[in-house]
């Protein structure tokens, strides 16, 4: 913030900024791409010998290394650098990882907010898969290399959302659930590890099974998590105590929304949940980070838009379902929670 004691050029600094701000950005996204943070995880390396194992020639790399211990991304003693707590935390695979989202937004999300000002004068989404539509998903699932990207991409997100599901039900009144859209398994497997009584299952694309079995194996749930391969519009959801929705709706029109959600209507067990989590929109919301977040779902594809806490609450009710609650959660996409119940 400024205040009116600011000199001219300390208020036009903080415009310089807002409008260099993509130079952080692409510093981290770089160096998630370049793999510098698995090389630094365990040891300290001066420069030279960065530069060897990378394959780096930029004459001002030391620069880059030392902007990017200002970020808080590497400490440096002695001529030597290493991946820093935070880096080490969440830039290292594992399950906090994040770099899969810096990927993720490196390859796609980059380039479409390079035309956002095109975007919103004529409203229409702005990234590679765009033109695809409703196909993108099952055009890109058809690569599993790149599957497994935008699965990183989304367990970024989704393992903080899992970590709250998993506290804010009482989950000792169900003893099964689906996930639908699950990708992988990343959600269902961190809820039933924290709920072992559980028993999950994962409803998605049947291209996603191969990696799905990658991570329930390497999570050690396979036991306990089933995956149903389908398309929700064409299969019968799977029956079960609990049925969870995440970021999935917004990618969908507002009649296919109604239309999922009728399947789960079907889908729920009498005296059981739907729990929906998603950005939805608090009319009085003014933090940029989450009204930017929103724009975004719209740069990727046409048919995607959040919805408001007012349009989550009729979508359960058209559906059948008396709400529950309605109610923010700690995650890093500021998701909303909206919980309906299936009467008796």
């Amino acid at each position: 913030m400024t205040s009116s004691t600011d000199s001219a050029a300390a208020r036009a600094r903080r415009i310089v900024a807002l409008n260099t701000a993509y130079f952080q950005a692409k510093a981290l996204q770089s160096a998630v791409e370049l793999g510098l943070f698995e090389l630094l995880a365990e040891r300290s390396a001066g420069l030279d010998q960065i530069r060897a194992e990378l394959g780096v020639r930029h004459r001002l790399f030391k620069d880059f290394l030392n902007a990017l211990v200002g970020l808080g991304l590497l400490d440096e003693q002695d001529g030597g650098y290493r991946a820093s707590e935070l880096a080490r935390e969440f830039l290292l695979p594992g399950p906090t990882y994040l770099g899969g989202t810096a990927r993720q937004h490196a390859r796609l999300h980059y380039h479409a907010w390079a035309q956002l000002t095109d975007a919103l004068r004529d409203g229409k989404a702005k990234s590679a898969v765009a033109a695809q539509g409703q196909l993108a998903y099952p055009k890109q699932y058809e690569d599993l290399d790149r599957a497994r990207q935008i699965m990183l991409h989304m367990d970024a997100h989704n393992g903080f959302t899992a970590d709250e599901l998993a506290r804010a039900i009482d989950w000792s009144r169900y003893t099964s659930f689906v996930d639908v859209g699950g990708g992988r398994g990343n959600v269902a497997s961190r809820i039933v590890t924290a709920h072992p009584h559980l028993r999950g299952g994962v409803f998605d694309l049947p291209a996603l099974r191969p990696l799905f079995e990658e991570l329930v194996a390497s999570a050690g749930t396979a036991d306990r998590v089933d995956f149903h391969g389908g398309d929700f519009f064409a299969t019968d959801l799977p029956e079960a105590d609990v049925v969870i929705f995440g970021h999935v709706l917004p990618d969908w029109p507002v009649g296919d929304r109604r239309e999922l959600l009728r399947r789960a209507h079907k889908a729920v067990r009498p005296g059981g949940l739907v729990v929906l989590y998603d950005a939805m929109i608090d009319p009085e919301e003014r933090d940029p980070e989450v009204l930017l977040q929103r724009i975004n779902h719209t740069m990727i594809r046409d048919e995607a838009g959040a919805y408001s806490l007012q349009e989550a609450r009729a979508y359960l009710e058209e559906a059948g379902f008396t709400v529950d609650r309605i109610a923010a959660s700690d995650t890093i996409t500021r998701d909303h929670f909206a919980i309906g119940v299936k009467s008796v």
